[in-house]
């Protein structure tokens, strides 16, 4: 526990350092075929870019995922495999506040969630084109094969931190009497990869920053929140 404080103590500073606010992103609200949002009407703005190359903050960030590699555990790296799909039921199957297995029709919302978000996330990288932290630097050794964790070639914004807190956010709307143990999930799954070795700091905060993003311009398209009526209702009666 006392690890994660630390590290997400010097995302924050990286965050604060940085000095640079998340533009308003310039999404058509309007639902389109298969997304709630229009993959190609979104801002890559959203969020700035990611820290140079031999920069303080890049050092900052090599300089955690060295320390994470030194100390991190095997149960540690293990949990981080054990979400490479980065799906509803990975980061959040433990503390769902649906039945189980999780039904059909809420599956299918957060599916096209994460379908959204990802795209989204993709174009970014595409963008800035920040390079893996073992691509690199060869003495990193990140545990979770890339191979086997289908991880890309690029880092910046973080796809898992964007959708588990996309997620987060959707299930504190919901059940506000859970949100600290939604955001907690979503803090750990962002978290594990840089434990494990294929994410920097920085590209862990960018994802948060580009789901807060996200959440305010889903909630403006009027399919979203009829499908947020229909998980409220499979929602587990208290």
């Amino acid at each position: 526990m006392m690890k994660r404080k630390l590290l997400l103590g010097l995302i924050l500073s990286i965050s604060l350092l940085s000095g640079v606010s998340a533009a308003e992103g310039q999404t058509k609200h309007l639902s389109h075929a298969g997304h709630y949002l229009d993959p190609g009407a979104q801002s890559i703005s959203q969020i700035p870019p990611p820290p140079a190359d031999g920069s303080d903050l890049d050092k900052i960030d090599m300089a955690a995922l060295h320390e994470w590699q030194n100390k991190r555990t095997q149960a540690e790296c293990d949990r981080a495999k054990s979400e490479t799909s980065a799906s509803y039921d990975e980061m959040f199957g433990a503390v769902t506040p649906f039945p189980k297995p999780l039904p059909k029709k809420a599956a299918a919302i957060f599916a096209k969630i994460k379908s959204d978000t990802d795209e989204t996330v993709l174009a970014i990288k595409n963008h800035y084109n920040r390079q893996r932290p073992f691509k690199r630097d060869s003495t990193l050794k990140p545990c979770i094969d890339p191979a086997l964790g289908k991880i890309g070639p690029l880092s910046y914004p973080s796809g898992h931190a964007a959708v588990s807190r996309v997620f987060a956010l959707i299930l504190a709307g919901l059940v506000p009497a859970q949100k600290d143990i939604f955001m907690a999930k979503a803090d750990e799954a962002a978290l594990n990869r840089v434990i494990s070795g294929v994410h920097h700091p920085s590209d862990i905060e960018a994802g948060k920053r580009l789901a807060d993003n996200l959440y305010s311009q889903f909630l403006k398209v009027p399919a979203f929140t009829k499908d947020l009526n229909k998980l409220h209702s499979l929602l587990l009666k208290q």
